[in-house]
């Protein structure tokens, strides 16, 4: 089987399908991956990457967008776009991959194309060569909407899925049609955890992290925690701060790092500050660790209330993060048993190896 996995041109909506893409890989079959942009600086793994958006940079396609519907940007930006926004923006990022994915898809000629929600164009692409397509999730939204969203600008009708793959755990919205597997968490990379990461230190250990995704928006806590940490009986934790934070002055309590594997990291900590990512929000869950949740654009609003509607979590917008609500996510016990508990959800969800076969029976 020659697998084609197509992912909007941004870093984390790759790493959410490249478990997946190594099983395959690993169970001797061909993978090729689609993408562009900040996605083309993920590890892979050595699998063959093809840039589908020669030229683009997401930060300009924002932009523009932006300049072209204020209203959309002012009501998502407020908690209040609905999809408006995501459909002008999702939508000019495919209408720059459609062509390029067609004319790769006929010239590759994959048995079946892999999707994630924000990508429909792989499957417009798959069935304008008449090859099966696969939406594979990459949140704790519903995939099928956001797919549909993005696919408006696009011309055809978006082709049902052969199948759709949630790594949602049942406790936040999975549906039993679909096949479940095992989220990804963490970073795709192959940094070094640096020394005293891996393991639980003397005191309560917060990790801190911000958005891969450039732009206004972003929800990065990082200056907040900051701020409340001097106060706080914890170590804290800057994950790829800004230069300016990593300058200084910090307390004494606060350290920082570069990239480094969060999924490696987060065993050994007590709880996580995160802008409300997808790939961060499930990576926390799975380990099992109280976070809080910035809510801002896009999907990260519905992932902070998502996540504080099981008691996993706190959502809380960067003006209110305080020494107290820190000192709450950290020994909250409340807050410890709801993470345990979605994380034996997510422990019991097959690995990406086991969908490799109800793949092949599509082919």
């Amino acid at each position: 089987m020659r697998l084609l996995v197509v992912a909007a041109p941004l870093a984390g909506h790759l790493t959410a399908l490249l478990p997946l893409a190594a099983a395959v890989r690993a169970a001797g079959h061909d993978v090729v991956i689609a993408t562009g942009d900040t996605a083309l600086g993920v590890d892979s793994g050595g699998v063959e990457t093809h840039d589908v958006t020669p030229g683009l940079r997401f930060g300009r396609v924002g932009a523009a967008v932006s300049l072209r519907h204020p209203r959309a940007v002012w009501a998502e930006m407020t908690g209040r776009g609905g999809e408006e926004f995501a459909r002008h923006l999702f939508g000019a990022l495919n209408r720059r991959m459609a062509d390029p994915l067609v004319a790769l898809v006929r010239r590759l000629r994959p048995d079946l194309v892999v999707h994630e929600p924000w990508a429909p164009a792989g499957a417009l692409a798959a069935a304008a060569a008449g090859v099966q397509s696969v939406l594979l999730e990459n949140g704790i939204f519903d995939g099928e909407w956001a797919a549909r969203t993005a696919s408006r600008a696009l011309d055809g009708e978006l082709p049902t899925p052969a199948a759709v793959v949630t790594v949602r755990p049942p406790s936040l919205g999975a549906s039993p049609d679909h096949l479940p597997m095992r989220p990804a968490t963490g970073w795709s990379g192959t940094a070094d955890l640096p020394g005293g990461l891996g393991v639980p230190g003397p005191r309560p250990r917060l990790l801190v992290s911000r958005s891969t995704v450039p732009g206004p928006g972003t929800g990065d806590p990082t200056r907040a925690v900051v701020a409340a940490a001097e106060g706080l009986d914890a170590d804290v934790v800057l994950v790829r701060p800004v230069t300016e934070v990593a300058a200084g002055p910090l307390p004494p309590n606060v350290t920082t790092t570069g990239w480094i594997p969060l999924d490696a990291a987060l065993p050994a900590a007590t709880a996580i500050v995160h802008h409300g990512g997808a790939g961060t929000t499930l990576g926390s869950l799975a380990a099992g660790r109280p976070q809080l949740l910035v809510p801002g654009i896009g999907d990260r609003r519905g992932n902070a209330e998502a996540v504080a509607a099981v008691g996993a979590g706190l959502a809380v917008p960067v003006r209110a993060i305080s020494t107290a609500v820190l000192a709450r996510l950290l020994a909250d016990p409340a807050l410890k048993a709801a993470a345990e508990r979605v994380a034996v959800e997510i422990a019991a969800m097959p690995a990406p190896e086991a969908l490799v076969d109800p793949l092949l029976a599509l082919v």
